[in-house]
């Protein structure tokens, strides 16, 4: 396993996490952002909510990373 495909590993990771949606499937099993106050947001949970609304944010840059990937995969073999 190469450095390429750990790469390729975490970026289908955030791809995964940048698609969830809140209203479908986060909400109902009490993963919303908007259900956490400020003090809570340091647990574990806390965390991955956080990471998980992150990921959401930065989708444009997240397209552009995925495009730059399959370039790379085109040009490489």
């Amino acid at each position: 396993m190469g450095l390429m495909t750990l790469l390729e590993g975490f970026l289908l990771l955030a791809n995964a996490l940048a698609i969830l949606n809140e209203d479908r499937f986060l909400a109902p099993r009490g993963w919303s952002l908007s259900e956490f106050s400020v003090g809570r947001t340091k647990s574990v949970k806390g965390q991955i909510i956080g990471l998980i609304y992150a990921t959401q944010y930065l989708r444009v840059p997240l397209v552009l990373l995925n495009t730059v990937c399959i370039v790379l995969k085109l040009i490489s073999g």
